[in-house]
């Protein structure tokens, strides 16, 4: 196999105090692979500005013009991370490249991994993800919600490996693939992992952050779970309908009972701490059960209104 023209993507938010150390690092990755032979000299690195407010966008400007290995994308306004990877494997697959690695702006993922990455590519593998070692970097509570996230997922029928976020290589045979998804929300874990191309695995090591705080609070990654389940398991629905099922034979039942007791044994139904306890307690379930297909209706909505995934404000190529 011909050694491939690589893409890096990096989306941005407000990362002014570390996006000058991940391009540079990115670039001695970059070098090095172009030094080996493992990727051809015209590969480049693709950052998404993500609607920053702060000077990301000057930086990657002022790298821009002393490097046109160096490209870039301003959105208009914030639209999520999710948003920027999308926009960032739409534009490099216009640019053009053979494979494309994800990756994210902090650089806590190893960025050296991406040469064993490529190694992959060129054993034949179509999509390469990256899986962590451990957590150890996490907060006790983002351990617990991330192990909630995975297997939540996998029982649901999304088989997303765990401690696999989006650090991946992806061919341009995936990338073609991927075009023929029109969601406005797609959900780029699970698409990669469904997709059915031949799928390798690299393990990397997690550093700590080096300037800066995370831009995914428990908001987002509830969001970013709430999208997943809703794009790809209709397993939620199915239980609402058996839930909904066993209430109404549960309630049949306690009125049989009710009947018999009073024809035989002539017994008033009594008990009103019971029947207000059961009120609320179905009441909730079915307060819950709303909820949950309210969700499935808003992800309806969101893609019938077909508005576009993000708005470009400028790009350097």
């Amino acid at each position: 196999m011909e050694k491939p023209r690589l893409a890096i993507i990096v989306p941005c938010f407000n990362e002014e105090l570390c996006v000058k150390s991940t391009v540079e690092q990115l670039l001695n990755v970059l070098n090095k692979l172009v030094s080996d032979e493992k990727i051809k000299p015209d590969s480049y690195i693709y950052l998404v500005d993500d609607g920053s407010v702060d000077k990301t966008w000057k930086i990657i400007e002022e790298f821009h013009n002393k490097n046109k290995l160096i490209k870039g994308l301003k959105f208009v306004r914030n639209f999520g991370n999710q948003k920027a990877l999308l926009a960032g494997l739409d534009c490099v697959r216009a640019i053009g490249c053979d494979c494309a690695v994800s990756i994210d702006a902090d650089l806590q993922q190893d960025e050296w991994a991406i040469e064993k990455f490529v190694d992959e590519y060129m054993k034949g593998a179509d999509i390469v993800s990256g899986i962590r070692n451990d957590r150890k970097t996490d907060s006790f509570f983002k351990k617990i919600t991330a192990l909630m996230f995975y297997k939540t997922m996998n029982i649901l029928g999304a088989k997303i490996p765990p401690n696999h976020s989006d650090y991946r290589l992806v061919s341009k045979r995936a990338l073609d693939i991927l075009e023929q998804y029109p969601e406005k929300y797609l959900f780029l874990r699970g698409f990669f992992n469904e997709v059915g191309l031949k799928t390798a695995y690299v393990n990397f090591d997690v550093k700590p952050r080096m300037a800066g705080e995370s831009k995914f609070n428990f908001v987002s990654l509830m969001g970013l779970a709430l999208n997943g389940i809703t794009s790809y398991s209709v397993v939620p629905l199915r239980f609402v309908a058996v839930l909904g099922f066993c209430m109404a034979l549960f309630g049949f039942l306690v009125g049989v009972e009710t009947v018999i007791e009073k024809i035989f044994w002539h017994n008033s139904p009594n008990g009103w701490a019971t029947t207000i306890i059961l009120l609320c307690v179905f009441g909730g379930i079915q307060l819950f059960c709303l909820g949950l297909i309210g969700e499935y209706v808003g992800q309806v909505y969101r893609e019938v209104k077909a508005r576009p995934r993000y708005i470009k404000d400028i790009e350097l190529k």
